[in-house]
């Protein structure tokens, strides 16, 4: 019992983090998921939308904090997996931060679960916004 201040704080400290990564997730996945495009999930590959030298040095640290800020996510999620928190979701936030060979295929894999596209369209369809296109949608048209 004598180390028990440190363990309150440590506990104080995680429920804190809980909460704000909590209030991010709530706000984040909307912002993101109104400015994706509607076919975004429909390409066979991932666009690149900059092709001058000075954005290539943007989104190369671009690239390199959203994978350090990623991993950090990572390794709370993982923690959070054994304490109070949203493990799980913060590890997948993580994941989906950071680049890696084979994310994009992962993502679509994500989006293809009807659960997870009816929500993702939910969101788009409160904004105004035509629903995702699909690979599925989009063999069955011709395209």
């Amino acid at each position: 019992m004598e180390n028990w201040p440190a363990w309150e704080t440590l506990l104080l400290w995680s429920g804190i983090f809980s909460a704000g990564a909590f209030v991010a997730v709530i706000a984040g996945v909307p912002w993101v998921v109104w400015r994706l495009p509607q076919d975004y999930f429909s390409r066979r590959r991932r666009q690149v939308l900059r092709e001058t030298p000075l954005a290539m040095v943007y989104d190369g640290v671009l690239a390199a904090l959203k994978n350090i800020v990623g991993a950090g996510l990572v390794a709370l999620g993982l923690l959070m997996l054994v304490t109070p928190g949203q493990g799980l979701l913060t590890v997948l936030v993580g994941l989906l931060l950071m680049n890696f060979p084979g994310k994009y295929r992962l993502e679509r894999w994500l989006v293809m679960r009807p659960g997870v596209l009816r929500a993702l369209n939910w969101l788009r369809r409160r904004r105004g916004l035509p629903p995702f296109d699909t690979p599925r949608a989009r063999d069955l048209s011709g395209q």
